[in-house]
């Protein structure tokens, strides 16, 4: 059996179990865990049904061919054969089908995301190309009609950011964003290059699935929460009200602030989002390297040679390095049409995919 029926037969079994689960009187007196169950239920039932009426197809199409032996009537056995015909065209097709809802699900696809951007090598020139790609991407969820609201920044100055954490808020926002993860190369004259030199610089880009608590349990115990006041931009009211957060997560140290939001709870909120959501995103991590060991975390370490795309403005050419695609109109793409790149690298991703699946 290959890799595709047993995994097939896995996603069968897994629904036969969710099934079961959810009719225990246990289980059917907790809202939360039956949530999570009928959310993995509806996730993997458009693949369950196509499997089931793939294996009746196929098994219809075994039942017809024996006619062949059995029926000595020629006017039957021109029916028997259309018949024939007509289901093996009806296999391939739900075959097809299959194989593309089987590679194209992803758990996270409706999820709303929080993006972290962040200026790797090339110091000020890192800094503004940053804020650009916070404009190109928040112009594109407006597009979208998606929200986008900052959880916590560090300025770097001139327009840009050493650091940009924010929500963008609309359902299907993760399954057109998730490509966009990994180290962006930007190649150009910086402003305040006099004798007209190329400059080279990078920024790391997350995408993150936003955790509800239904995907990450976060137990109190294992929080320090401590409010300050802010110190960044807002008026007076910032600076005298102590409403910043700073959340340690003790078992690992990781360390979240908020202190855009002018309200205490707010920000807690936010800042409770973003830990949930990166603990998330290592459980995905986790997954993925136990499938494919020398997977790299999705935005490397920031050098250079890590890149997933290039924005090279002499050539007006922007490069996607995962599959050899090439764009160009610089200036139309950053101000947030992005519809092309997406799209393009979507469809190449799934062609592979589909090329590497065995059948």
């Amino acid at each position: 059996m290959s890799t595709m029926w047993e995994k097939l037969e896995q996603i069968d079994k897994h629904y036969r179990e969710i099934d079961e689960e959810m009719a225990n009187p246990e289980v059917i007196t907790d809202p939360k865990r039956i949530q999570n169950l009928a959310q993995q239920r509806a996730g993997i039932e458009p693949v369950v049904e196509k499997y089931r009426k793939y294996k009746r197809t196929t098994k219809e199409l075994e039942a017809t061919k024996a006619m062949l032996n059995d029926s000595p009537d020629k006017d039957m056995l021109v029916l028997v054969k259309k018949e024939i015909d007509e289901l093996t065209s009806r296999e391939a097709k739900i075959l097809g089908e299959l194989k593309v809802a089987l590679l194209s699900k992803d758990p996270n696809d409706e999820k709303e995301i929080i993006m972290e951007i962040r200026a790797g090598t090339g110091g000020e020139e890192a800094g503004l190309f940053a804020g650009e790609l916070f404009r190109m991407y928040s112009r594109y969820a407006q597009t979208k009609n998606w929200g986008v609201e900052i959880i916590s920044s560090s300025d770097a100055g001139a327009g840009g950011y050493k650091e940009i954490i924010f929500e963008i808020n609309g359902r299907g926002a993760y399954s057109k964003l998730k490509y966009e993860r990994g180290v962006h190369r930007v190649q150009r004259i910086p402003v305040t290059e006099a004798s007209g030199r190329i400059h080279t610089s990078t920024v790391t880009v997350a995408v993150l699935p936003k955790a509800e608590e239904i995907d990450i349990a976060v137990n109190p115990d294992d929080l320090r929460i401590d409010i300050y006041h802010s110190g960044g931009a807002g008026g007076q009211n910032v600076n005298k009200v102590a409403t910043a957060v700073r959340l340690t997560y003790l078992p690992t140290g990781m360390v979240v602030i908020c202190q855009d939001e002018r309200s205490q709870l707010r920000n807690r909120q936010k800042a409770m989002d973003v830990l949930r959501s990166r603990l998330l995103d290592i459980e995905r991590q986790k997954q993925e390297s136990a499938i494919t060991q020398d997977r790299r975390s999705q935005v490397g370490t920031g050098e250079r040679a890590e890149k997933i795309r290039t924005y090279n403005f002499p050539q007006d050419r922007i490069t996607d390095h995962r599959y050899a695609l090439s764009f160009h109109n610089l200036p139309r793409i950053l101000s947030g049409d992005l519809d092309e790149i997406i799209e393009a690298v979507a469809t190449t991703d799934q062609a592979k995919q589909l090329e590497e699946q065995m059948v």
